[in-house]
């Protein structure tokens, strides 16, 4: 299927989500922040990008502006339980502004998760 690389700082997410993506036949790598995310993109590029935004090290959205900088392709898809948080702020909003192709906020179900992954394949992934 694809390559998926999870950038959360919530072990018990990434498990799950791990499970989840790889129940459906993606390949999935785990980092457990911005920068060790970066770095495992850098070594090894993945189809999917799931991001979350708040996380220690490097946050979401330096790391979504990042990736998009370095390599313009990326689909990325971020992820916050704190959208809206800090003073009504739209963060998911602004992941998208930083290049997210597609948010999903926190708690969401696995079938949207999926969706979401499988919106961001080329055809035939």
């Amino acid at each position: 299927m694809a390559s998926v690389l999870v950038i959360d700082d919530d072990r018990l997410f990434l498990s799950l989500v791990r499970r989840l993506l790889e129940e459906q036949g993606h390949e999935v790598r785990c980092a457990g922040h911005g920068v060790e995310g970066l770095t495992a993109y850098r070594q090894q590029p993945a189809d999917v990008v799931l991001c979350d935004l708040f996380m220690p090290e490097k946050e979401g959205l330096e790391t979504i502006r990042e990736l998009r900088s370095e390599f313009p392709d990326a689909r990325i898809i971020a992820t916050s339980g704190g959208s809206t948080c800090l003073g009504g702020a739209d963060f998911l909003g602004m992941a998208r502004m930083f290049g997210a192709a597609a948010v999903l906020s926190k708690p969401f179900d696995a079938e949207a998760l999926v969706e979401a992954v499988r919106s961001l394949l080329p055809v035939g992934r």
